[in-house]
């Protein structure tokens, strides 16, 4: 099967092999073979963006007020903004890596349908939530990636992210991938506006990330590199300042020269297993059924 248009345009002066990866998912069928070609992207093409994307898709989810609302009366994303982090990413990554049929993957989606039932939640926000992390990472390689997503990587995403969505028996999914996108633009320009809420969430999680990365006095920097990432309603919705077109552009050229670097280089040839990384929350290793707050009293750890 030739490469389709978007692997065309990436650039052939590398390293020997450097496409062989792609090449595969390309041989692959989006609608068959989704669950492959999503663990392929995710775990061996593209590990970090895939992990730093999933971050910015669950942090976009904050800038609804009805999202950011539910989270800061529970405590829990400021309280404890590292262990509902490490939950969330193990929770993902036990479906994605195993498979959503799988004995884990299912257990998986079960712990996260036990979580959310204990709440009053509008299938609408389910659906944008599930529309981020079907849309974000591939916006993310698009911007930041060594190479372009192809059309099957796109489609797979959507494939996969509406069969996880199915089992956690969201409502009204789309049939296709174009529609479902513009769900998500229109439901960010109806409810992306600035609240209280927001912000609390939104600086929680913004200072977790920022606390794996930098000292404590390089942080403030940090941050307004990370803004300089947002887009602006983003930013207005959680009260971030703004930054400067010279921020914006230093940023880019750091990602840029990063994706250049990575160009060159030899393809990964082991995956990337999240669910078999240390976890500062799980030191001693984690169940699946104890990820998540506790059954009784969302304050207690």
């Amino acid at each position: 099967m030739p490469p389709d248009a978007a692997a065309r345009r990436a650039p052939r002066l590398r390293a020997p092999g450097r496409f062989a990866v792609r090449d595969r998912i390309v041989s692959l069928d989006p609608e068959r073979d989704h669950q492959q070609i999503v663990r392929l992207t995710g775990m061996v093409e593209f590990p970090w963006d895939t992990a730093r994307a999933l971050e910015f898709a669950l942090f976009r989810t904050f800038a609804s007020p009805r999202i950011s609302g539910l989270l800061a009366r529970t405590g829990e994303f400021t309280a404890r903004p590292q262990r509902r982090y490490d939950d969330t990413d193990l929770l993902i990554a036990e479906f994605v890596e195993h498979g959503y049929d799988s004995p884990r993957g299912r257990r998986a989606i079960a712990r996260m349908n036990a979580i959310h039932g204990r709440f009053r939640i509008r299938n609408v926000d389910y659906l944008y939530v599930l529309s981020t992390f079907t849309f974000e990472p591939q916006r993310w390689i698009t911007r930041f990636g060594w190479r372009a997503p192809t059309e099957g990587e796109r489609q797979a995403a959507f494939v996969f992210w509406r069969e996880v969505g199915d089992r956690m028996g969201i409502e009204d999914l789309p049939s296709d991938r174009a529609s479902f996108e513009r769900f998500n633009r229109d439901y960010e320009d109806a409810h992306f506006r600035y609240a209280r809420s927001n912000e609390i969430v939104g600086r929680a999680t913004r200072d977790l990330f920022l606390s794996w990365m930098l000292p404590a006095p390089l942080r403030p920097l940090g941050a307004r590199g990370v803004h300089a990432m947002m887009d602006a309603p983003l930013l207005d919705a959680f009260g971030f300042p703004q930054p400067t077109v010279a921020e914006r552009r230093l940023v880019a050229a750091v990602m840029r020269t990063r994706a250049r670097t990575l160009a060159r280089m030899p393809p990964r040839r082991r995956p990337v297993w999240h669910t078999r990384q240390r976890r500062r929350s799980y030191p001693r290793g984690y169940t699946i059924e104890e990820l998540g707050p506790p059954p009784s009293g969302l304050r207690r750890a």
